[in-house]
């Protein structure tokens, strides 16, 4: 009788709201256990319940409680077959206007905190020959106004990453980073509206405004960023490693310095 393959099972950090949220549902469509890790439990039971996974409530930028994540997981499936990093917070500022404890704060939740999640997943990924998949941001291959500390950990977060894709490939773990544009979630939302109140407008006009010069000419859907998220922790992306991956509706493709020259359309004018 042939052997049945056991059921892969994923942890995701981040995993309450947003895109970790959409993930945890799409891998679940996919047959995978999740469990999902963030902060606060509310969400986190919300979409553990959804799926009928696991929850962890844990600070991944502490090391205990990223261990503690790792083998809740385990302790739950018996394995762990992907890690999908996905919790971020930001902070605007320049560098002047930037405090250090803002700073570390971002620091501390965008990088850090993958950093161990990382490190305490990656011997039991060997073990099933895993992979990881982190969730960094366009901003982290751009500069964005007033974004030192958000676009400096993001910018670390792709390098950590193709890091871990050099050193453990041979382990049979492999590791790729998506970068998202503006997607709608709760942390864009809450931008957007900012944005808003500044120019006059209210959350969709701020949406319009900020994708005038996006090729696509909207925002994302979670669930849009998850699909390349899951893909690329599923066998389908075997030969993907190392990869970073732009799920931006095209603005990483744009010379902005050259829009004056294109078609009004292209230039979001009627």
């Amino acid at each position: 009788m042939e052997e049945r393959a056991p059921t892969p099972s994923v942890l995701i950090t981040g995993g309450g709201t947003g895109i970790g949220a959409a993930v945890a549902r799409r891998m679940a469509r996919d047959g995978y256990r999740v469990c999902v890790a963030g902060r606060r439990r509310e969400p986190l039971e919300q979409v553990a319940g959804e799926v009928g996974g696991s929850w962890v409530a844990v600070d991944t930028s502490n090391p205990g409680d990223a261990r503690h994540a790792v083998e809740r997981c385990v302790e739950r499936f018996g394995r762990l077959d992907a890690l999908v990093v996905s919790a971020g917070v930001g902070a605007s500022g320049t560098v002047v206007e930037q405090t250090l404890e803002r700073w570390n704060g971002v620091l501390a939740t965008n990088l850090t905190g993958a950093f161990l999640a990382c490190q305490a997943a990656l011997p039991l990924l060997a073990e099933s020959r895993g992979a990881i998949v982190t969730v960094a941001s366009l901003a982290g291959l751009r500069a964005d106004p007033a974004s030192a500390a958000y676009c400096a950990s993001k910018a670390g977060l792709i390098m950590l990453t193709q890091c871990i894709a050099l050193d453990y490939a041979r382990a049979g773990i492999r590791a790729n980073c998506v970068c998202p544009g503006w997607i709608r979630t709760p942390m864009a939302d809450a931008a957007m509206d900012e944005l808003g109140a500044e120019r006059g407008t209210d959350r969709e006009g701020a949406y319009t405004l900020a994708h005038t010069e996006v090729p696509a000419g909207r925002a994302g859907a979670a669930e849009e960023a998850a699909e390349a998220i899951a893909w690329l922790a599923s066998p389908a992306a075997s030969y993907v490693n190392g990869a970073v991956l732009t799920v931006d509706g095209g603005a990483a493709v744009v010379d902005v310095g050259t829009l004056a020259f294109a078609h009004p359309e292209l230039r979001g004018e009627s």
